[in-house]
This record gives C-alpha cells, structure tokens and sequence, in this order.
C-alpha cells in the first residue's frame, strides 16, 4: 500500500470513528454531562502520554492558554448538549441536525473573524433551512428537546471551529487540543451541582460496561481518531480532508440504523430533510474551492 492510499484509509477510519461517537453516546447509560466529564478526563490522561506534549505545553504563552481555556468551555458544552441530543431524541436525528453547523458556520466565522459574510455561504444556509423544517415536522413530538439541543450544539461548534482556526497554528495541535479539554473538564467540574438541578441528577460512577465503553470514547474515538486525522494531513489536501468529514453524519445514521433500528422511528420525510442538509455540506466546500480560485 502506498502512502497516498494509506492515508485515505487512515481519513476515512477517523471519520468512521468520529460517526461512531453518537452510537456510544447511546450506549453509555450515564447522562450527558458525567459522560463528557469522564471523556475529557481520560483524554486529556492519553494525550500527556504522547511525546512532545508535555514540552509544548511547557512553552505555551500565557496568554494563549486563556484563550485556549475559553475555547475549551465552548467545546465542552458543545458535547454535553451533542450527547444530550442522543438521549433526548436519537442517533439519526442528532446527526441531521448536526450537520447545520456548516449553516451556522456561515454567519459565525466572518463575526469572529471580522471579515466579509461570503454570499454562496448564505445561500447555501438558506438551502438548510427547509431540511431543519423537515426533520422538525416528520419526527416525533417526543424527540423536540433532543432537536434544540443539537440546535444548540451544532452552533456551538460553528463558534468553536472557528475560534480554533485563529489559534491552531500558534502551538502543537495536540498540547492546544489538552488546554482546551482540560479546561473544558474544569467547567464542567464546577457547573455539575446546577446542571443537575435543572436535568436532573445523574451518577457520576460509570458502571463497568459504560467504563468500557467511555474507554474506547475517549481513546479511539477521541485521541487515536484525532491522531489519524493529522497524520492524513501530511498526504493529501486539507480540502479532499474537509470533504470526506462530511461522510460523517451519513456514516453515523448507517451505523444508527444497523445497530438499533433506528430507521424504523424515522419515516421518509427525515431523510428528505437530512439529505437537503448533507447536500449542502458537500457542495459547500467545492463552491468555496471554486470561488477562491476565481478571485485568485
């Protein structure tokens, strides 16, 4: 196998193991909160294990460890309201809904950014629009809190991403990605008394199949997956890598609908939906690569 190959493979088992993040959101009993703070945990263990982390950290300027730190508390609730959308509604509909942070996205990066607002981003965010009305109409009544939830975590992560993009370049991705889960798991430290009040408590001790479970969360489907996906980076483009993320929410669905039958819950007017939306998200990327060539 050559190189370029293999690093396709080593892409597309990351983005498998990204999708399978939702599956295990559901197969962890615990609640959303003590789920993230266990994975936060035990990834930020495995990262000080890989070399150069430590040493990084050790030259990281104080200033970018705030700004990491404000970061990581975006993330962290992003996650919590990700795995609270699992609970609260399904696998399937919390991915649909996910894939509106390229939606989101449009609107959030020029605000962080101080740029212009990119019309072909507004028109496909427009385009998303009768894809949400869709999975808000066709799916159960009993799924709209899991629905606002992933709302809230999809725009969460447009924040976060694009936060990331003025910082990712100014230390190791892996010491940047332990400030930011570290703090993350120190918010969520000391909000856990209220999140409780208003969700109702939850233990926090997983029992041995979630432990389990949380293991391969937090190390293959957080640390490994994400060591995977900056090794491919060296082979192929970052564009051909944006691209194939997409497979993602369609990954995750087919995992949903092989391992929990998830499919039968979900009628056509769902996929209808989720299709409009993943539509966009994968013409959103050539049209991007299109105009910046044009403009060139």
């Amino acid at each position: 196998m050559n190189q370029v190959n293999k690093a396709y493979l080593q892409l597309h088992t990351a983005v498998l193991l990204f999708g399978f993040t939702a599956i295990l959101g559901r197969l962890i009993q615990i609640s959303e909160l003590p789920m993230v703070w266990w994975r936060l945990l035990i990834t930020c263990c495995s990262l000080l294990l890989l070399p150069g982390v430590v040493k990084a950290l050790r030259k990281m300027p104080r200033r970018l460890v705030w700004r990491l730190a404000g970061i990581g508390v975006v993330v962290a609730a992003h996650w919590v309201m990700f795995f609270g959308a699992v609970k609260y509604s399904n696998v399937s509909v919390t991915l649909g809904v996910m894939a509106t942070t390229s939606f989101f996205t449009a609107f959030v990066e020029p605000f962080v950014k101080k740029t212009r607002i990119k019309w072909y981003e507004v028109a496909l965010a427009v385009f998303v629009v009768p894809g949400m009305y869709m999975i808000f109409r066709f799916t159960n009544d009993n799924y709209t809190i899991g629905i606002l939830m992933a709302l809230v975590s999809a725009i969460l992560a447009a924040f976060f991403s694009s936060l990331n993009t003025q910082v990712v370049h100014e230390s190791s991705p892996m010491a940047i990605t332990f400030v930011e889960l570290g703090s993350g798991w120190l918010f969520l430290s000391l909000i856990t008394p209220f999140y409780g009040q208003l969700f109702g408590n939850s233990t926090f001790l997983p029992s041995m199949p979630d432990l389990f479970w949380l293991a391969i969360l937090a190390l293959a489907c957080t640390t490994f997956a994400y060591v995977l996906a900056l090794n491919c980076l060296k082979r192929i483009s970052a564009f051909t890598a944006n691209l194939t993320l997409n497979l993602e929410p369609i990954y995750g669905i087919i995992m949903a609908s092989l391992i929990f039958q998830e499919n039968e819950e979900l009628n056509s007017g769902f996929y209808i939906g989720a299709a409009i939306i993943l539509l966009t998200i994968f013409i959103h990327p050539l049209l991007k690569k299109y105009f910046e060539c044009v403009n060139v």
